[in-house]
């Protein structure tokens, strides 16, 4: 369980430094490439590791196969946190030369990652809505981690000119496959099957054949959008685009559904579902024309220039932090207090964090993402603007705050034993030469 743990409390880490950097780049201009360096800080840092962390321990519980390697998954968050780290200072210093270095390690990683994850995920058959999506986000993972190195390289040594394809158009198809592929199909698989289990609610026939439109239209509206973007073929980026929102808009319809039918009363997870669906509907009515218009252009990238936002902190940053008020507290309770029900007083779940905290950072991280949503849209003061940042950095340190102090008064070791505990012995001295995963270690041991 630690594993897993550790993925999120580093990613809490790369959170921290996104969010605070952010609030820095509002007030003041820093050297470098901040830009760039604060995009993958949360897009990698946050976003990635934390569904690394997640696939690694609720791929094995959903598909029913224990975790191909461990070690595997020790090694492959090392990689990626010490190679982003490295790539994120050269950024910032201007020392682009040393760019492969750190890129070289956020490949390796997240290789493992999938490999290890592919490996388990290959045991369950058939698979269901949940597998296919995460099956569709490792492979774009796989291709997006290529794909940046040599973008990477390409900083400092010409790698495109014996390539058939510019660097413009392997960028714009890098981040295409990275944020609706590797993000977009793990929110959505995952998504689904916390929607579910979090409202008590299951899918009627109409949200079932609304989950079949977007299964065809999702992953074969991406692949024309990556495959447009790269090839510079307007016709079918845009058809891409459009297939890929349809099948977006289908998924947020069924999770309201989901959530309008839950049976259970208010929860961290639920209320912020809410704020994802509400986020989800907006940036597709935006990006619809916009992609429709252009859907080649560096400002489209995202969909509506004017709605990264929306699509950043509300989609993305609102499931995550949804997500993890379970999770967490879900990881601790097993390895602390499972053993003890029925023999002594436990704790649900829902009473390791604390619920003023909670609450408090979910009213000022909405109020300060409703500022940073509708600012660009509307345009408000710059005075409105610079509050929105506050709030919304004050909202998501109360959430990191409450997940550490989660950590700390539960956890079995506390913060510091979840960064430097070890693997068991049997499972780091595994028989020489044996070439087998370990996968077949008994509990006991």
């Amino acid at each position: 369980m630690v594993i897993p743990l550790r993925h999120f409390l580093l990613a809490l880490g790369f959170l921290a430094v996104g969010i605070g950097g952010g609030t820095v780049m509002a007030v003041t201009t820093l050297p470098g490439r901040p830009g760039l360096a604060h995009l993958h800080v949360l897009l990698v840092g946050w976003i990635a590791v934390t569904i690394m962390g997640a696939m690694t321990q609720f791929v094995p519980v959903w598909s029913g196969a224990t975790i191909y390697s461990r070690r595997v998954a020790v090694a492959q968050l090392w990689l990626v946190t010490v190679g982003l780290a490295g790539f994120g200072v050269a950024l910032l210093a201007g020392a682009l030369e040393w760019l492969p270095v750190g890129a070289t390690l956020m490949l390796a990683g997240i290789w493992l990652f999938v490999y290890n994850v592919g490996r388990t995920l290959a045991r369950a058959r058939p698979f269901d809505f949940t597998e296919r999506h995460f099956a569709l986000a490792l492979v774009c993972f796989a291709l997006v981690a290529p794909f940046g190195f040599l973008l990477a390289i390409d900083f400092t040594t010409p790698v495109f000119e014996s390539l058939p394809v510019s660097r413009f158009d392997l960028h714009l198809s890098h981040a295409t496959l990275a944020l609706f592929g590797a993000v977009f199909a793990t929110v959505v698989g995952a998504l689904f099957q916390l929607g579910k289990m979090f409202t008590q609610a299951e899918p009627d026939r109409h949200s079932d054949r609304l989950l079949a439109l977007e299964q065809f239209c999702f992953p074969a509206g991406l692949v024309a959008l990556a495959l447009g973007r790269g090839l510079t073929v307007e016709p079918l980026a845009r058809a891409g685009g459009i297939a890929l929102l349809l099948g977006l808009a289908a998924f947020a319809v069924v999770i309201g559904r989901l959530l309008a039918g839950a049976t259970v009363e208010r929860s961290p997870m639920l209320v912020r579902y809410w704020v994802v669906v509400a986020a989800l509907v907006t940036w597709v009515a935006l990006a619809a024309p916009t992609w429709w218009t252009d859907p080649l252009a560096y400002e489209s990238l995202f969909g509506h220039p004017d709605a990264q936002a929306l699509l950043l902190l509300g989609v993305f940053g609102f499931v995550v932090i949804g997500s993890l008020y379970h999770i967490v507290p879900f990881i601790i309770w097993i390895e602390r207090y499972s053993d003890r029900l029925g023999f002594e007083q436990v704790p649900m779940i829902d009473d390791l964090y604390d619920d003023r905290l909670e609450r408090a950072d979910f009213w000022a991280t909405l109020a300060g993402f409703a500022g940073l949503s509708v600012a660009p849209l509307i345009g408000i003061p710059s005075a409105v603007v610079t509050a929105s940042h506050v709030l919304a950095t004050v909202g998501i340190g109360l959430f990191i705050a409450n997940t550490l102090l989660t950590i700390h008064r539960h956890g079995p070791d506390g913060i510091g034993g979840v960064l430097v505990s070890t693997l068991e012995s049997s499972e780091e001295t595994a028989p020489a030469g044996s070439g087998e995963p370990d996968v077949d270690v008994p509990p006991e041991q």
